[in-house]
């Protein structure tokens, strides 16, 4: 384990009372505001047609000053911390009109760790991490005669950050995160197909050095490229559906997600404002937002404003409960803030962001809902998608899906899309496996030219009356 003290990296040009003075002068005209302080220390081995094609390592530090008064924000940022950058940028809020209110409270101050302190990149040398790829790159050719080529990637990064405000609040949280991912393509007839799986997490890499941990990779992944060298054409046209547990929760992260941030519902521009005690959803569709599940990819044990993540539940029973909350949109809303502030680095604002967004189970054997089907499509994973924030329509795309006849499993298709918006998907689930389960840790959310690693899962979920784009 790392002996670092991680708050060192942050101060070695600014003693910590110091950061807390110029907070307090930068500040003082704001209702809100901190300045954040990051370190951040990161690593990508790439390993691609036999050879090592990546190996970079990276580490950067700066500050974000952010002042708020009313709606008004003001945001300066630079890669050196010191006094004299800090108190520059605090120049740029005094452009903003001076506070009318009491100042907002501080987040309430949270000793929880929901992971390791420890830093991914030091514990395992620079060639145990190439050998680890060398050996899946081997073990994957050796499956199958079929692979044809396997790509396999290993990232992990080191965040340290601190949070500091005027009223004298301080927090620190030390970020890990690591990922694993394989990718294989098998040919077949002149026939070319691929299969992939990922997993990760906010921990260190030992599981995913774990022989049992990166054989399950090759085998998800080759098994998806075969079944799909034997994939017929999609049919198209408007039919039921059965989506998948865990990573299919992608669909519900984009189509209903987005939609149920706050700055969307205090603008009234999401699908969702002003909808606080509808109903939205079939009865049994319980959506919750939880940043505080330990180890998972999308949690913190705080946010990037200092307020602690906690579940927050979304949509219960079908009915609109609530919205995430940074703490600009939830102090302007009158709701409290629910610990999904985020930004991407030092370099960015924060906004009301996602974590590990998920419909809960429900009582459902999954079977039964394919026995239920007469026809339709099982869509097993899903790979990239278009949506429109505001109002939830998307296309998605099935990197896994099959034929449903009579109740049971047919051919792997090809080239099969959803068509059609997260609400209306919402008021159509037919029925909600008693099997949920979160993605393997691979997510990562983009929303105003942010990006941040995030959480989705769902159980299986049987829905009536979605548009299928195919390729019959």
């Amino acid at each position: 384990m790392t002996t670092l003290d991680p708050r060192s990296l942050l101060y070695r040009q600014l003693d910590p009372a110091e950061a807390q003075a110029i907070a307090r002068d930068t500040l003082a005209r704001c209702d809100d505001g901190e300045l954040y302080l990051q370190f951040i220390a990161a690593e990508t081995f790439a390993f691609d047609d036999g050879r090592l094609k990546t190996a970079d390592y990276s580490r950067d530090a700066g500050f974000g000053l952010r002042g708020v008064s009313g709606e008004m924000t003001g945001f300066a940022h630079a890669n050196e911390i010191s006094a004299a950058a800090i108190r520059r940028a605090g120049e740029t809020l005094q452009l903003l009109d001076p506070a009318k209110g009491q100042p907002a409270p501080p987040p309430r101050l949270n000793n929880r760790h929901l992971y390791t302190d420890a830093s991914p990149l030091d514990l395992i040398p620079f060639a145990q991490k190439v050998a680890l790829l060398e050996t899946i790159d081997a073990a994957a050719r050796a499956r199958d005669p079929r692979v044809a080529q396997v790509s396999a990637s290993l990232s992990a990064s080191w965040s340290v950050v601190e949070i500091v405000r005027a009223d004298g609040f301080v927090a620190t949280d030390v970020r890990p995160l690591v990922r694993l991912n394989v990718s294989i393509v098998a040919e077949q007839n002149g026939r070319r197909e691929t299969g992939s799986f990922g997993m990760g997490g906010r921990r260190l890499y030992d599981d995913l050095f774990a022989p049992e941990t990166w054989n399950r990779a090759i085998d998800t992944a080759l098994a998806q490229a075969l079944t799909n060298l034997e994939s017929v054409a999609a049919p198209a046209g408007e039919m039921t559906v059965l989506l998948g547990p865990g990573w299919p929760g992608v669909l519900l992260h984009e189509a209903v997600g987005h939609g149920l941030e706050g700055d969307f519902n205090r603008k009234g521009t999401s699908a969702f404002s002003g909808r606080i005690g509808e109903r939205v959803g079939a009865p049994g569709v319980t959506v919750v937002d939880d940043g505080s599940i330990a180890a998972r990819r999308g949690s913190l044990s705080i946010d990037d404003e200092g307020t602690p993540t906690q579940e927050t539940v979304l949509i219960e029973d079908g009915i609109l409960k609530g919205y995430m909350q940074d703490r600009l949109n939830a102090r302007l809303m009158g709701v409290a803030p629910t610990g999904n502030g985020r930004r991407e680095s030092y370099a960015h604002a924060p906004m009301p962001r996602m974590t590990n967004t998920f419909m809960k189970g429900g009582n459902d054997d999954p079977a039964e809902l394919l026995s239920r089907m007469k026809s339709g499509i099982f869509a097993k994973s899903f790979g990239g998608g278009q949506v429109d924030i505001v109002s939830g329509k998307f296309v998605f795309s099935c990197t896994e899906a099959y034929l449903v006849e009579n109740g049971k499993l047919g051919a792997p298709i090809k080239g099969a899309t959803l068509i059609g918006d997260g609400p209306t998907v919402l008021t159509r689930v037919q029925g909600i496996g008693n099997d949920m389960a979160l993605d393997e840790g691979v997510g990562v959310c983009g929303k105003g030219g942010q990006s941040v690693p995030a959480g989705v899962g769902q159980p299986t979920l049987l829905v009536a009356g979605l548009t299928v784009g195919g390729t019959a």
